[in-house]
């Protein structure tokens, strides 16, 4: 710890970061941030972040799953009739496969720490949540899963900042 020389009466600052005895750190600083004022979010969106990074991964391989399962038998998934958005099951089978593919590849350069890998993960998120919302008569269950997944890798890459934004 290195400390500056006290002036009689006056306090002794620390100037590692630590807070330890004699920090006189004003409000607004954080231990070991360098005097600089705490980012909205703070420790709690950069693990936030990390977060994310696994629950996109978690995402991306229950996409996987439910691309095979679309893909390799019709069977599984319940029938629809009279639908807005009906496909041919084999045809969601394969967006939920490339979704989940792409997720996981993402996911993965979300905890290399990739700065691109935010940006796309927030648009794979909504892109994903959108398709789920869609997919919700096929298999509400894990429709509302997936949904609720990629809110909170929405909100989690939104509020953490950081780098550069855009």
């Amino acid at each position: 710890m290195t400390q500056s020389a006290s002036t009689p009466g006056g306090p002794r600052e620390t100037t590692d970061g630590t807070g330890g005895p004699g920090h006189t750190g004003g409000p607004g600083r954080t231990p070991g941030g360098g005097g600089k004022s705490p980012q909205p979010g703070g420790h709690w969106a950069a693990a936030g972040t990390m977060f994310a990074g696994v629950l996109l991964l978690v995402d991306g391989v229950l996409g996987i799953l439910k691309g095979v399962s679309g893909i390799a038998t019709d069977d599984v998934f319940a029938r629809i009739n009279h639908y807005v958005f009906k496909f041919d099951l084999t045809a969601w089978g394969w967006i939920h496969l490339a979704l989940g593919v792409i997720l996981v590849i993402v996911g993965w350069f979300i905890l290399k720490g990739a700065g691109w890998a935010r940006g796309a993960g927030v648009a794979l998120a909504a892109l994903n949540l959108i398709a789920n919302f869609l997919w919700l008569p096929y298999a509400p269950i894990t429709a509302l899963i997936s949904i609720a997944i990629d809110a909170v890798v929405i909100w989690a890459l939104c509020t953490d900042r950081q780098g550069a934004v855009i």
